[in-house]
């Protein structure tokens, strides 16, 4: 019998499949946990997860019921990574309810919505997590581009790779987003 590529589980696994997806698990995890560092170095505030915690729970609140219609193993890393956005937004908007009151200054925009390597504190995550809802409404193509960038860390090329845009096209979409976001964050 053939070994069966990780693109071949993944699609197995988003059809519902339960062997397959303890299968993959195995075989992604170190990824997922390298998008989830990622994903917590931007956290200025401190999310209350470590990055197997926040695998954890993105695992818990979507991945595992399947039906994600994946691609390939790109696309699912992207899915991944947006998941995880999404879980660390709810984490800092559940942190600020808490805390009403008792904000921390603001932090230039440069900060919050600029490359990859910068932090955000709760409140920008959740500003920015606003932002992105109402980016997806308007332009989705440019959300992803700039979920997969900014959120998830993946480079250019990778997201050339994973979405079948040109690197320019890619570049234009990071672009377009980081400045609508830049926009509407010095508005508030």
């Amino acid at each position: 019998m053939d070994p069966v590529s990780l693109t071949e589980q993944l699609q197995a696994f988003s059809a519902g499949d339960r062997e397959a997806a303890e299968a993959v698990l195995r075989v992604i995890l170190p990824k997922l946990h390298e998008i989830a560092l990622r994903h917590l170095r931007k956290e200025r505030y401190g999310a209350p997860v470590s990055p197997t915690e926040l695998i954890n729970e993105v695992w818990l609140r979507h991945m595992h019921k399947g039906g994600w219609h994946i691609k390939n193993r790109g696309h699912f890393y992207a899915i991944a990574g947006c998941a995880m956005r999404r879980v660390l937004v709810d984490f800092a908007r559940n942190r600020l309810a808490l805390k009403r009151g008792a904000l921390e200054a603001p932090v230039l925009l440069e900060e919050a919505a600029g490359e990859p390597a910068d932090t955000a504190s709760a409140e920008q995550i959740v500003e920015i997590g606003l932002l992105m809802e109402k980016l997806g409404r308007t332009d989705p193509k440019t959300l992803r581009i700039v979920d997969l960038h900014y959120f998830a860390g993946f480079t250019f090329e990778e997201i050339a790779e994973i979405t079948g845009l040109s690197q320019r096209q890619v570049r234009h979409l990071w672009e377009k987003g980081k400045d609508w976001l830049k926009e509407r964050m010095t508005r508030t």
